[in-house]
């Protein structure tokens, strides 16, 4: 058994366990989102059209898990060293502000144009000026979600009682299926949660937002601003987590918690979902929670496997990517736009350019496999490359600091 102690995470110790969940879901985010062409991607690697799921969209909900397992640890170490709350509501502050900015940052690069529509690698007769992306930049995001929930579950830890946190999960999830289910939609009425225009969300969305601040335009944004509030309820399940990781109770009875109420909150989710149905786009009430119930039984089969049982012989891949997670799914964004924006003389291409990402995969990866192993295969390959480099930065010991 290794020292995971709560007296260890205190003095500083880190969860090898929550790095190695950490590290193995930022990837799997880095490699749903890269694939070589998005016309072949294998099933599972797509999220669901509307209503259902699949593996990919458990991805986005176990980080938010993350990020509330996480709050608790790096809080209950900061009070350990005699921090006072405001100290702590002031650093959360900035450091939500900054992840939101990052979010902003990458919706709006390339920030400006050197053509009217691509921009190439010889510049001829080139035009300078602001990108569309600058000036009519998508405000909601991942980033920017992570950044809210990770703000208000902060705050609700730092000022409310175990007890209050169990009530206002359930307060959170039951308000968002009360007003996504009985509150009309102007045009539309009440309970329209079939298609993606005619919810609340929706409406309360385009009602913050102009379209062109949405995704695609409009008229719905995935990671809208209300829909982010059953997201704070994932977040605040993971708290919950992380408050039994600090309890004084024996390591195999958290293991054996974690896996027990994980089913439970895995039951409820799948039979909410029969009346409210299980929906990333619009994070119903029943995603959230049954998403954060396989979280929770996730994590606690990483818990048992690594900081019980001692196995780390696989967790290196893992670790480099889990200590550096958010740092990581900002640059591989960054660098994966910019190989799309980089434009290339092509013969076979009506306009003559083909993108340098589109070239990659068309002479390397195409050749060698079916469209669908090659897309994958191109994903793999990008997933192995930043290995290198966060492995070089573990190594050095560069862990940026958000």
């Amino acid at each position: 058994m290794t020292n995971s102690s709560p007296e260890a995470l205190r003095s500083g110790e880190r969860l090898v366990s929550l790095d190695v969940f950490r590290g193995a879901t930022i990837a799997a985010m880095i490699l749903v989102n890269n694939p070589g062409t998005w016309g072949a991607i294998y099933p599972p690697l797509r999220h669901a059209p509307w209503h259902g799921w699949t593996i990919t969209d458990l991805v986005f909900p176990f980080f938010l898990f993350i990020v509330g397992v996480s709050i608790v640890l790096a809080f209950t170490k900061a009070l350990a060293r005699g921090a006072q709350n405001s100290e702590l509501v002031r650093k959360t502050f900035i450091r939500s502000v900054i992840i939101f900015g990052m979010g902003l940052l990458m919706a709006s690069y390339p920030y400006f144009t050197f053509l009217p529509e691509h921009m190439r690698i010889v510049l001829i007769d080139s035009f300078f000026g602001l990108h569309k992306n600058l000036v009519e930049v998508r405000i909601p995001g991942v980033l920017q979600r992570i950044a809210l929930c990770y703000l208000a579950a902060s705050l609700l830890f730092l000022y409310l009682k175990p007890a209050a946190l169990v009530k206002t999960i359930a307060g959170i999830l039951l308000f968002y299926w009360a007003v996504m289910m009985l509150v009309p939609v102007p045009g539309f009425g009440a309970g329209m949660i079939n298609e993606s225009h005619t919810t609340f969300s929706a409406w309360f969305d385009q009602l913050i937002f102009a379209d062109v601040h949405l995704y695609r335009n409009g008229p719905y944004d995935p990671e809208g601003l209300f829909s982010t509030i059953p997201a704070i309820g994932t977040t605040l399940l993971g708290v919950m987590t992380g408050l039994i990781l600090m309890s004084d109770r024996d390591p195999m009875e958290k293991t054996a918690r974690f896996l027990l109420w994980g089913l439970l909150l895995t039951t409820i989710g799948y039979v909410w979902g029969w009346f409210f149905p299980i929906n990333k786009p619009i994070w119903s009430s029943s995603y959230a929670i049954f998403t954060a119930g396989l979280a929770m039984q996730v994590f606690g089969a990483c818990y048992w496997l690594v900081d019980i049982k001692g196995y780390r012989r696989f967790t290196r891949p893992f670790m480099v990517y889990g200590v550096n997670a958010l740092t990581v799914f900002f640059m591989s964004g960054i660098v994966g736009r910019t190989i799309n924006l980089i434009q290339i003389p092509s013969a076979d291409a009506a306009s003559g350019y083909i993108s340098l990402q589109r070239y990659i995969f068309s002479t390397v990866f195409q050749p060698l496999a079916s469209d669908l192993n090659a897309s994958l295969m191109y994903a793999i390959v990008w997933i192995v490359l930043w290995y290198f480099i966060l492995s070089y930065m573990y190594t050095r010991k560069i862990f940026v600091k958000v």
